[in-house]
């Protein structure tokens, strides 16, 4: 374990550049390590009549761009769709879904392939 003291700012900022997806897993981790309940100041019988709200279960992949090495994020498109080579170049080039529908584990998973390809991926 490392001696050196982060800053609140340091901290801060760290979280800052963190995904939507990231940060929930941050804030659920956070929970169970220091047993944490969250409570809205003032919150009263009233709070528990309130909708709970929905998690999303169905992700859209997006290729923002091709990044560096676009003939293997090319090559990473055509394996994750039924897509031809000219289709998937067109992608590449231009961005747009890879695919909808999808659930988080397979949005992820299909994320981290583009992404260590040199993609830049969004999901939404």
């Amino acid at each position: 374990m490392s001696t050196t003291m982060l800053s609140k700012a340091d901290i801060l900022e760290a979280i800052g550049q963190m995904s939507v997806l990231d940060l929930a897993d941050l804030i659920e981790a956070f929970k169970t390590k220091f047993n944490v309940t969250v409570v809205a100041a003032g919150a009263a019988p009233a709070a528990a009549a309130a909708p709970a709200v929905e998690e999303q279960t169905e992700f859209a992949v997006i290729l923002k761009s091709g990044g560096e090495k676009k003939i293997q994020v090319i090559k990473a498109v055509r394996e994750l769709t039924s897509l031809g080579l000219k289709e998937a170049k067109d992608l590449v080039d231009n961005g747009g879904t890879i695919k909808e529908g999808v659930t988080k584990a397979e949005a992820m998973e299909m994320k981290k392939k583009l992404e260590d390809q040199g993609g830049v991926v969004e999901l939404k």
